[in-house]
């Protein structure tokens, strides 16, 4: 969360500590109705802004732009979800489960002008339904992140997500930056792509059954033409995107650029510097 939250007294200290501010010479925020205390307690967590130019940052890694619906898990005083809707023309929705900071952050949306652009919900971040998102951002402590995780690994491929300070545990980030001193990562979604695959192309002189295994964006695999097993080489999945080079069963070096959609795939095949198209489909469901 920017304007957030955090687990437990002693993430206070380390929060604080990590933050080079002089003993009570906060900012002061909010407005005439409700100001809020830097790192005040919330619901298993404080509240800590996040800078303003790392706020940018992250917009930006995530390649926000006037097509994104924009998902803060956290809102606090509506601080990402306003930049979003002003500074990259995005739709934008930030949950917060303070009934005071999300009065706040509707009035800051007001008072920035975007009050059309951005709704702010009243609620629980484990509760609420954020899978519409084309972009989310958090600013919440890995264990916190870790619980999102699941849900958030199910929603479209590519979908962006940013973090303020805290990882993911195993899922790697794509993309790791750094603002004024703070840390952010990016992970896009990768699609499912674990599994047996037959692909094909137009002109059937590829027939072949492609074997996947999937770490998060990790993976690799086998694939077997005319009863030929090779690896594939310098596998990758970004997104909805699958990549793969491999040596066919006439020691060929062929190169497959294909999008995911669910349990189908289309792309193009390269081989002596000619494509293509080919067709896949999973065949162990």
């Amino acid at each position: 969360m920017h304007a957030r939250s955090f687990v437990a007294f002693a993430l206070v200290l380390v929060l604080v500590a990590a933050t080079p501010v002089v003993a009570q010479d906060f900012p002061k925020y909010g407005d005439e109705i409700y100001q809020p205390q830097y790192g005040q307690a919330g619901k298993d967590v404080i509240w800590i802004p996040t800078p303003d130019a790392l706020v940018t940052r992250m917009l930006q890694m995530a390649k926000v732009t006037d097509q994104d619906l924009v998902y803060d898990l956290g809102a606090g005083d509506g601080k990402i979800p306003i930049a979003a809707a002003k500074q990259f023309g995005a739709r934008a929705v930030g949950i917060e489960y303070n009934p005071d900071m999300a009065g706040l952050a509707k009035r800051n949306a007001e008072r920035a002008g975007v009050a059309d652009k951005v709704t702010i919900i009243h609620g629980d971040i484990f509760k609420e339904d954020f899978t519409k998102a084309t972009v989310i951002t958090l600013y919440l402590l890995p264990a916190l992140n870790q619980q999102l995780r699941p849900q958030i690994l199910k929603m479209k491929a590519g979908t962006r997500v940013v973090s303020h300070a805290f990882h993911m545990g195993e899922w790697e980030p794509d993309d790791v930056f750094q603002v004024e001193a703070r840390d952010g990562f990016l992970w896009i979604v990768p699609a499912s792509v674990e599994g047996r695959w037959n692909i094909r192309d137009q002109g059937s002189s590829l027939d072949a059954t492609v074997d996947i295994t999937q770490k998060f964006q990790r993976i690799g695999g086998t694939i077997t033409i005319r009863g030929k097993t090779q690896p594939l080489l310098g596998a990758y999945v970004t997104g909805p995107n699958l990549g793969f080079t491999f040596v066919d069963a006439d020691g060929g070096v062929r190169s497959v650029r294909a999008t995911i959609d669910g349990t189908t795939l289309k792309g193009t095949l390269r081989f002596a510097g000619a494509l293509s198209d080919i067709t896949g489909r999973r065949i162990d469901l």
